[in-house]
């Protein structure tokens, strides 16, 4: 089987990474009430770092539900989908340096680093979504950042998730089954 056959093996097995996107609706839901409690910037931050934490298993029963291989074994491409999430836990040291640095902006580098996560995927499963989406979430968290703080930047993640998730189920219906 050559690469874009892969490729486009993959995208259908895995449904685009569609759990993966409908889990972090959940995340990002419950960053942005963690982010209006009324509670010290610290407890926030550290709350907003456990909010991750159920990322996994929900992403697994969603997956369940849609009746999709999260994990794609029998795909060798599969490897190089987790490897790009592992890139991602690798930046999460510089979002560790904001929550003690600047902890007011922890949301915002948290989210810029969660949006550009998402670029490797752009290839992996030939989505212009992802594309779309890796360069938005850094682009609209920054601006909103820096204008409105964290809440603002939370509550718009919440809903750009949402529209991904719904360009996701659009493009799945569009890839060719194999």
């Amino acid at each position: 089987m050559d690469i874009d056959s892969l490729r486009d093996d993959i995208a259908v097995a895995q449904k685009k990474g569609l759990p993966f996107i409908i889990a972090s609706c959940f995340i990002w839901a419950l960053i942005t009430v963690v982010s209006v409690l009324d509670i010290s910037m610290d407890t926030k931050n550290l709350l907003v770092f456990c909010c991750a934490c159920p990322m996994l298993p929900i992403s697994w029963i969603v997956g369940k539900m849609l009746k999709v291989d999260i994990f794609a074994k029998q795909n060798p491409l599969g490897e190089l989908g987790f490897l790009f999430t592992i890139n991602q836990l690798l930046y999460l040291l510089i979002v560790m340096w904001v929550f003690n640095a600047v902890p007011d902006k922890m949301i915002m580098v948290y989210a810029m680093v969660f949006g550009a996560h998402l670029l490797p995927y752009s290839w992996l499963y030939r989505s212009t979504g992802y594309m779309v989406c890796a360069i938005a979430i850094p682009i609209v968290s920054l601006a909103l950042g820096l204008l409105l703080g964290g809440s603002a930047v939370a509550a718009a993640l919440t809903v750009l998730e949402i529209l991904f998730a719904v360009v996701l189920l659009r493009e799945t219906k569009r890839t060719p089954r194999q």
